[in-house]
């Protein structure tokens, strides 16, 4: 990712969108709780700032992100990592969430945040970029429709959680 900070205007205030570093953690965290609070899911928030650290900036990164900042105080968050697509042979960049804070919303910080991705996917020879959204949220199902993004509509999402995968490493 590029490390330069990328500033662009917003409403009356700049907005600078960069790579998270470790120092960031809490940051990402505490953005991490408030779209969860915003999709309903605070229950199923349990990583903490060590788990990010490890799983973000340690030996082996998991994913990364890039935060936006208005005046240098966080105001949203992308997170993302790479998967693979066997029919194109290429990776794809896989945008696990994206997150702009509620009075920012409507100022093109998703938009930039969105750009900075797609920045980075061509940089990185991505042959396409994915994500999911709940069905009931109709702000962020049309702001992805104004991108250009077409629905899934044809793929279910699968999911094991830890029990299931315990069960099925079984022999």
């Amino acid at each position: 990712m590029k490390s330069d900070l990328k500033t662009e205007p917003c409403s009356e205030k700049p907005i600078a969108i960069r790579p998270a570093t470790k120092a960031d953690a809490g940051v990402i965290l505490g953005l991490i709780r408030e779209l969860a609070e915003y999709e309903k899911l605070s229950h199923e928030v349990v990583a903490t700032e060590e788990l990010l650290i490890r799983n973000l900036f340690g030996p082996r990164p998991y994913a990364e992100c890039i935060i936006a900042e208005a005046n240098g105080e966080p105001i949203g968050l992308a997170l993302f990592f790479h998967n693979f697509s066997t029919f194109l042979g290429k990776p794809g960049l896989y945008l696990e969430d994206v997150f702009v804070k509620l009075a920012w919303r409507g100022h093109g910080v998703g938009m930039q945040l969105l750009r900075e991705l797609a920045r980075i996917a061509l940089d990185r020879d991505c042959g396409r970029m994915e994500w999911w959204v709940l069905d009931w949220n109709e702000p962020a199902l049309d702001f992805y429709r104004r991108l250009g993004a077409q629905s899934m509509s044809d793929w279910t999402v699968q999911r094991l959680t830890r029990s299931e995968i315990e069960a099925l490493a079984k022999d």
